[in-house]
């Protein structure tokens, strides 16, 4: 079947924890930047979307200035960054806040990423993730770390078709970068 006859296009949504960050005396948490480790994790990471060939066609990224520069820093491993949202209620968002900014996404959009915080993302795929390859979802329960990559697939017509319970958890990985 194909799209003009009913098929349901498989779409990927794509959720990245931001990379390690600092914890500067006096810095409010929304402004803390990237410690030196994730300053070398977020690349890897955007080296590996690259190589596990889930490249988003929009990112939707978290104001903090951690989240910010995740994104900036992967997103500089590809030939040519998609369009980025910077949206002020991934941070610190909650599962509700998270699937509502998932839902707004224009249906052309085949595979989005997100990238933020924890606790939310990690619930977010626990709510999900009906099931998973693998032990990811296992892994996923135990720890979400920075710069963790959950891959969750499903089929729908638009964003507003994914619901809990839906996508299988096709991929998950912790790329760290190399030390100087």
């Amino acid at each position: 079947m194909n799209a003009r006859s009913g098929a349901r296009p498989l779409r990927r949504l794509v959720v990245l924890r931001h990379a390690k960050s600092a914890w500067p005396a006096g810095v409010p948490d929304h402004l803390r930047p990237l410690a030196p480790r994730g300053l070398r994790d977020a690349p890897a990471a955007g080296t590996a979307l690259a190589e596990a060939d889930s490249l988003p066609d929009l990112a939707l990224c978290s104001t903090a200035v951690r989240a910010r520069q995740t994104w900036e820093l992967a997103s500089a491993q590809w030939g040519t960054p998609p369009p980025v949202r910077y949206e002020p209620r991934l941070y610190a968002a909650d599962v509700a806040d998270l699937l509502d900014a998932v839902h707004q996404v224009p249906h052309e959009v085949e595979t989005l990423l997100v990238v933020g915080h924890n606790p939310g993302l990690e619930e977010l795929v626990l709510e999900l993730a009906g099931d998973s390859l693998d032990d990811a979802l296992d892994e996923v329960r135990v720890k979400f770390p920075t710069s963790a990559i959950a891959v969750l697939a499903w089929h729908g017509r638009t964003w507003q078709d994914l619901t809990p319970g839906t996508a299988l958890l096709t991929g998950l990985t912790v790329p760290r970068g190399k030390k100087k």
